[in-house]
């Protein structure tokens, strides 16, 4: 049911093709397995296919073994018109102890579209605990530290633009 369900997890055993030069599972796996679960999430919530606009704050805390269950836990945090703030925790254990440990965590904000590609309204999110309530006020202050950083990306953008009409 829409706008029902607000959490989402997503298990899985760390695969050999996962591991990277240093024998650990690569960041691009960990970064795809958010989006997977920021999708699974969202999409859940708003019953619409979702599209990923911003994911922001990867903090990489420890890294995954392969063969590690690997646990990508996912919940509706804020909503907006069409978004959905979904904040990410990666969760890593042997599989013989199941004794987790938090390796990854950050914020995806994914948007409801329609067949067109436009956005759609999504069913509002209200926090019922403290922690939600907490969580939600986070995202709001994430919100606008994203417009800083949106500002100052966009003017070193366009002194690098600058830069390559006008070399030195």
């Amino acid at each position: 049911m829409i706008g029902t369900k607000s959490r989402q997890t997503l298990r899985f055993l760390a695969e050999p093709g996962d591991v990277n030069f240093g024998g650990k599972v690569h960041g691009g796996a960990v970064m795809k397995w958010i989006d997977l679960a920021a999708y699974a999430c969202a999409a859940g919530w708003s019953g619409k296919y979702c599209i990923t606009a911003y994911a922001g704050g990867i903090r990489f805390v420890s890294p995954i073994k392969v063969g590690s269950l690997v646990e990508v836990a996912a919940r509706v945090i804020y909503t907006g018109r069409s978004s959905m703030h979904i904040a990410i925790d990666v969760q890593a254990s042997d599989p013989t102890q199941l004794k987790p440990t938090l390796t990854t965590h950050c914020i995806v904000v994914m948007v409801a579209v329609d067949e067109n590609g436009s956005p759609v309204k999504v069913p509002e999110w209200v926090p019922q605990t403290e922690q939600e309530k907490k969580l939600r006020d986070s995202a709001l202050k994430l919100v606008e530290l994203r417009k800083d950083i949106n500002e100052e990306m966009a003017e070193h953008f366009q002194v690098m633009t600058t830069q390559e009409r006008n070399p030195d």
